[in-house]
């Protein structure tokens, strides 16, 4: 979107004065549409709207077209262009059309940005749906404001830009570079699609493969090795071109052992799970497990256990309430893990804080694990169907049915979401959300281990009160 941004007000034959008032329209249409319309959607459209749209298969496959269309375009394939008595009435400088032109720029931002930023706004938001009007208002005005800053600025600049001696070549290959990444991030789109619908289309061998494929013409192309139509041979190879390039090549580089198994937990946000890659090599630290091969434990084979998976060779469950009476049998805390297919941050927080050491063996040995993915989309059968007495709407799905159970126990609607309960489902301390920090992570653990065990030799009744603790049942 910003190439998209700057080839729209570069086009633009404003005045600078004009132009920089243009820029700053730009930035507050993004922050109403995100305050005003995103508020609206809530209350309309429920909690679970922002979840909808950064998973289910309509937007995502929509937004995987789009940048391949910008792709496309930013090669030379065509060129994407306004209608011509569009073009015209701004040239003819139309306060309507202008400002029309601009407010759609920005509602496409929105709406292209909105399944990245949906985790957050979709926290913000939850407020609205549960009936809170000033807070959500307030919070959306910060978020977007935050959000819309570098847009507006990088609206401002063509103008400045243009005037430059020297500006037009290198543009182009700017435009070129920014296709080649449009390309790469489009695979993140469908990957989220094949992910949830269970397609097994792009595995992460297969997504792997292409990425070193797009850097790999990428490298070539700085390296003035491929031209394309709209653009003139090189004569001579730039050293900025030849530095940019040995950062891509390395980066390829680096791509390559994540074919035999590598975790590469740089990227690990980005990439299909490690568990659907046919070829794994042994790692003393990294194993990843299909809950397909899982040995029946204890507490029998995992429901959902054909759908869903666990990294890093962790046995656990996928249903809460056979995870919970597991929990009991064998007297352990159970820790839940409120997941999904499209979570970027779920998977960086298993590639660099569960794969360490420390973090592994606790999840292992001392907690009877639970992962529940808000965003599965299997129908369950028509009799564990129910209404929402959150938002009086029939849940039907895995997935609509972990997020409701989350929404209303834990009143939390962002993923990873960590919570540490005990064997009557009181919470042990507080959830805990994205953080990197390994020590921290082990320090929620072992608190929570230990005020398991605290509760275990008392013997303190379910919905009592210790210091510090919130024993209320986060079910009933």
């Amino acid at each position: 979107m910003i190439p998209m941004t700057v080839s729209y007000f570069t086009k633009s034959n404003t005045s600078r004065k004009k132009g920089i008032a243009y820029a700053i329209l730009y930035g507050v249409s993004i922050i109403a549409i995100y305050t005003i319309v995103g508020t609206l959607f809530s209350v309309l459209f429920g909690a679970d709207f922002a979840n909808f749209l950064s998973t289910h298969w309509i937007p995502n496959l929509f937004f995987f077209a789009i940048f391949i269309i910008f792709a496309l375009s930013f090669f030379g394939l065509f060129e994407i262009t306004l209608p011509n008595k569009f073009v015209n009435k701004i040239d003819s400088k139309s306060n309507k059309s202008g400002v029309l032109g601009i407010f759609f720029m920005a509602f496409t931002l929105v709406l292209v940005s909105f399944s990245c930023t949906g985790p957050i706004a979709g926290t913000i938001l939850l407020q609205a749906a549960n009936g809170d009007t000033i807070q959500p208002i307030v919070g959306m005005l910060g978020f977007s404001l935050a959000f819309a800053l570098p847009f507006t600025l990088f609206a401002v600049f063509p103008n400045w830009l243009k005037s430059l001696p020297k500006s037009g070549g290198w543009l182009d290959t700017v435009k070129v570079v920014l296709g080649f990444i449009e390309l790469a991030l489009a695979l993140k789109f469908f990957s989220i699609v094949d992910q949830v619908y269970h397609w097994d289309i792009l595995n992460r061998e297969v997504y792997l493969a292409l990425w070193i494929v797009i850097f790999a013409f990428l490298g070539f192309y700085l390296l003035g090795k491929i031209t394309f139509p709209h653009e003139q041979k090189q004569q001579k190879t730039s050293v900025g071109r030849i530095i940019s390039a040995l950062l891509v090549f390395s980066f390829v580089v680096y791509l390559i052992p994540g074919l035999v198994g590598a975790p590469l937990k740089a990227l690990a946000g980005y990439m299909p799970p490690l568990s659907s890659q046919s070829f794994v090599m042994n790692s003393p630290q990294v194993t990843s497990i299909s809950n397909n091969t899982m040995k029946t434990a204890e507490c029998g084979v995992p429901k959902y256990g054909d759908l869903l998976e666990l990294p890093l060779g962790i046995q656990g469950y996928f249903d809460y309430t056979q995870a919970l009476e597991c929990a009991k049998k064998q007297d352990k805390p159970l820790f839940i893990d409120f997941t999904g297919h499209g979570c970027v941050n779920c998977r960086e927080m298993e590639a660099t804080v569960w794969s360490d050491p420390k973090v592994l063996k606790r999840l292992k040995e001392d907690y009877v694990v639970v992962a529940l993915y808000v965003d599965e989309k299997t129908e369950l059968p028509e009799k564990e169907w129910y209404v929402s007495a959150h938002d009086e709407r029939l849940k039907k799905t895995i997935g609509g049915q972990n997020l409701d159970f989350m929404i209303q126990r834990l009143n939390a609607n962002a993923q990873p979401y960590y919570t540490l309960v005990d064997t009557n489902g009181s919470l042990l301390n507080a959830p805990k959300g994205y953080d990197l920090s390994v020590q921290n992570f082990v320090e929620f653990l072992d608190n929570g281990l230990e005020e398991f065990k605290i509760r275990n030799t008392k013997d303190v009744l379910v919905n009592s009160d210790s210091e510090g603790v919130n024993h209320n049942p986060i079910i009933n």
